[in-house]
């Protein structure tokens, strides 16, 4: 299935605010946002990509036309990652971050990437295969508990602990889990109801996947890394696709949009805002149609405030 980046237009108009600026993909997948930001950049605009992903970081080495554009540099890193990134680079201050949470189109159509319980491949699961623990090397070694507190936690499972209870008496009785069908079959039995058209083994795939590669932990950090780096004016758009991601930014923004005072000094100056919201955006029904992955979208905008003197020259 060829990848259909979500809220594409929407996303670019709302990241790109001067066609001279400095811009961060921070998931730069297989570039459908990369090139549309490029579209809109002057010869003297620049966009840094990132990916923890090698296979799309090669997919962009291999792309003759991004490889031959002087605006555009591609990094090995995750997100979290990025002022370190850019700061190698030479950036200590960006116009706008675009970030286009959880996995990809051609992460869950690679069989041997071990995302989707629509092929029997190696459960693998991590975004950067270069490193970590694999999904299937976590069901070797997690007792009871914990894959009941992962599966209920980052899958919202309700049958969790019948999962993990499950998945547990597999594995003693000598046949761990380390397939995507093993997994999907495990799960089918101990889920008994589901929503109509969604696979019993859903929640259960989404729950291993967040934690495997820590993608909540990952966004957190993230969000403060672009936060430091923009300047005043500039633009964070972030695309969610589940309620979890979703609460975390719009946790953050919210909080960076009050000025809060320091309750161990009151008396000092209340801290500045640094955010002000600007939109929440849904795709409409023709790019939930187009789109199945877009049907759980949302995108949130928001700009940095400026910044006082106080603060640091850094923004």
């Amino acid at each position: 299935m060829q990848h259909i980046s979500v809220l594409l237009r929407e996303a670019v108009d709302a990241l790109v605010i001067a066609a001279d600026g400095i811009y961060v993909d921070g998931t730069f997948g297989r570039g459908g946002h990369a090139r549309e930001v490029l579209a809109r950049l002057s010869p003297r605009g620049r966009l840094v990509a990132i990916d923890r992903d090698p296979d799309a970081v090669a997919s962009a080495a291999n792309d003759a036309e991004l490889a031959a554009d002087p605006r555009f540099t591609i990094r090995h890193a995750p997100f979290s990652q990025m002022a370190a990134t850019l700061a190698a680079l030479g950036i200590d201050a960006v116009d706008g971050v675009l970030l286009d949470l959880g996995v990809s189109s051609p992460q869950l159509d690679d069989p041997a990437r071990g995302f989707s319980f629509r092929f029997d491949a190696p459960l693998d699961m991590r975004m950067d295969t270069t490193r970590g623990e694999s999904a299937a090397d976590f069901l070797a070694r997690a007792d009871e508990r914990q894959l009941a507190e992962v599966i209920r936690d980052y899958g919202e499972e309700r049958f969790a602990a019948q999962v993990a209870k499950a998945l547990v008496a597999r594995r003693e009785s000598g046949r761990p889990v380390r397939t995507t069908a093993a997994l999907a079959e495990v799960v089918a039995g101990a889920v008994r109801t589901r929503e109509a058209g969604q696979n019993p083994a859903t929640r259960t795939f989404q729950a291993l996947r967040i934690f495997v590669n820590a993608e909540l932990d990952e966004l957190a950090l993230a969000l403060s890394a672009a936060l430091a780096l923009l300047a005043p004016g500039g633009r964070l758009v972030v695309i969610s696709f589940h309620s979890l991601e979703d609460r975390i930014v719009k946790t953050f923004i919210a909080r960076e949009s009050r000025s809060e005072v320091d309750r161990r000094a009151p008396f000092a100056p209340p801290r500045p805002t640094r955010l002000r919201a600007i939109a929440r955006v849904r795709p409409g029904d023709a790019d939930a149609a187009a789109n199945p992955r877009a049907r759980s979208a949302v995108m949130r905008v928001a700009e940095r405030t400026a910044v006082p003197f106080a603060e640091g020259s850094a923004a």
